[in-house]
């Protein structure tokens, strides 16, 4: 299992982890994405324990990891954009004790029967599209006439509470399309709250989230997971799965687990639904393809959601020798895929019951994160649950370390 360690920034080689090697953590976490990351850093400065820290992946960072692209100088996300936001100021002030952030505000337009709009769909959107010039305070009283043509009384399902909400012509030009591509299903099939991602305005503002914090890492994503990980308490083994070392786990040991909650039970309750992407990366030699970080595509004609376009992450540097897009492809996620979205099926749900009701019996495990906890979070949520997860469950439990 060929793997590496991490500290203070270097990876070196290092030995087989085996079961003697185990015996000096106290701690490990499985998964060396934001959540786990968090807990290692908190455990090795607060607790000033030691933690080995499990990574399937050759890098750390999780879905946050980016990387230089050589020929451009660009920072790109290896797993689509990451937009940093958040309302809650204990999560700006502590992961900005790790890094700068930059002032980036993120805008996102759509492309829609060959023409752009800006999203969310906000007056300007609804104005453009109807070529109209309603005032703020008309919005309601037009947007209700289209409702009733509908005669929606209680929306039980996504499309229903989309069309009560904007109506049907705006449901179908900007939701229903890349709502079908997102989740190859039909959206009377999808759960109605999945819609609260989705704002909506009825001035002329396109900023996408209306957190106070807002930013982009100056020196990229996986810097901050260089910079958490960095206390010589932290061991990091890549390119190792946890489930090679499962049966040599010390049995006094606290595993706080991230991956799959099913895979830890071998499936036994059914596969949990999720969403993957595909990527597809070209390097160009136009400065500007498409003038904006993300293009998204409503027309179901269109076979991918958006395109991403990082150097427009980064206002503040100068790119001028070329550019980096990015389509991307929503697919259902298959066992050896890299999860996304949980897809929340009543089934799925139900599923995910049984497996968390076996978790909370297992002792010295406990799960989190993304994939632990079958949950759609965005990064400051992933912050907020892991260091309340520290102080609430780790912090002061004395049969550990």
């Amino acid at each position: 299992m060929g793997k590496r360690y991490l500290t203070k920034q270097n990876f070196t080689d290092r030995g087989k982890m085996d079961k003697e090697n185990l015996k000096e953590f106290k701690y490990i976490v499985v998964g060396a994405g934001l959540f786990g990351s968090i807990i290692a850093e908190r455990i090795s400065h607060v607790l000033n324990k030691k933690v080995l820290l499990l990574e399937k992946r050759d890098h750390i960072g999780g879905n946050c990891y980016s990387e230089t692209e050589a020929a451009t100088g660009i920072e790109c996300h290896r797993y689509g954009s990451h937009i940093f936001h958040t309302h809650m100021p204990h999560v700006w002030d502590y992961i900005t004790t790790f890094i700068r952030f930059n002032h980036y505000q993120h805008k996102v337009y759509t492309t829609c029967r060959n023409k752009v709009y800006p999203m969310p769909i906000n007056l300007w959107t609804l104005n453009s599209f109807y070529n109209l010039n309603l005032k703020p305070d008309e919005v309601d009283a037009f947007l209700s006439e289209e409702v009733k043509k509908e005669n929606i009384v209680d929306p039980k399902n996504f499309e229903e509470k989309a069309i009560v909400m904007v109506g049907r012509p705006l449901y179908e030009a900007f939701i229903k399309g890349y709502t079908v591509k997102q989740w190859d299903m039909d959206p009377r099939n999808l759960p109605a709250d999945i819609l609260k991602r989705i704002p909506f305005r009825k001035n002329y503002d396109n900023d996408y989230f209306g957190d106070p914090f807002q930013g982009i890492p100056e020196k990229g994503y996986t810097n901050i997971f260089n910079e958490l990980l960095k206390n010589e308490k932290i061991s990091v083994e890549l390119n190792t799965d946890y489930f090679d070392l499962k049966k040599v786990i010390p049995p006094d040991a606290l595993v706080i687990y991230t991956g799959p909650i099913d895979r830890f039970f071998d499936y036994k309750h059914g596969v949990l639904g999720w969403r993957t992407l595909t990527l597809e990366t070209e390097v160009l030699e136009n400065n500007n393809y498409q003038g904006t970080s993300v293009m998204n595509y409503a027309d179901m004609e269109i076979p991918y959601t958006r395109i991403h376009e990082f150097k427009h992450l980064h206002p503040e540097k100068d790119h001028t020798g070329g550019t980096v897009i990015v389509r991307e492809y929503a697919r259902k996620a298959g066992r050896q895929d890299d999860p996304y979205y949980p897809v929340h099926t009543k089934e799925d749900d139900a599923m995910y019951d049984l497996y968390a009701r076996e978790a909370d019996n297992i002792p010295n495990v406990i799960f989190g994160g993304r994939l632990g906890t079958y949950c759609y979070l965005d990064m400051d949520d992933v912050i907020d649950r892991a260091l309340r997860l520290f102080d609430e469950r780790i912090k002061n439990d004395a049969s550990f370390g």
